[in-house]
């Protein structure tokens, strides 16, 4: 019989090795039952997933002032009175 030191009591007892969270650690089974009863109900509620189904996407017709021009027809340039790259003397 090989016996360890507790990592959660500290005292030396026949412990055995549990993996929490990719981490071994030695463990007496008094320990073990007490974080056991502490954690029983603690995590995520087991509930049966259900399906959703998404309705397909609608493709929405562009409005006629945003096609692009006819090939060939010189696009439409919209502009105000100001200049966008002019330098404000201030």
């Amino acid at each position: 019989m090989i016996v360890h030191k507790c990592d959660l009591c500290g005292e030396v007892r026949d412990c055995s090795q549990k993996e929490i969270d990719r981490t071994e650690y030695d463990i007496c089974a008094e320990c073990w039952n007490a974080l056991m009863a502490k954690l029983k109900d603690k995590g995520r509620p087991k509930t049966r997933r259900e399906t959703v189904i998404v309705p397909p996407a609608t493709i929405r017709d562009t409005p006629p002032e945003t096609q692009p021009p006819f090939p060939g027809k010189p696009p439409d340039i919209i502009a105000g009175p100001q200049q966008t790259n002019e330098k404000r003397a201030n």
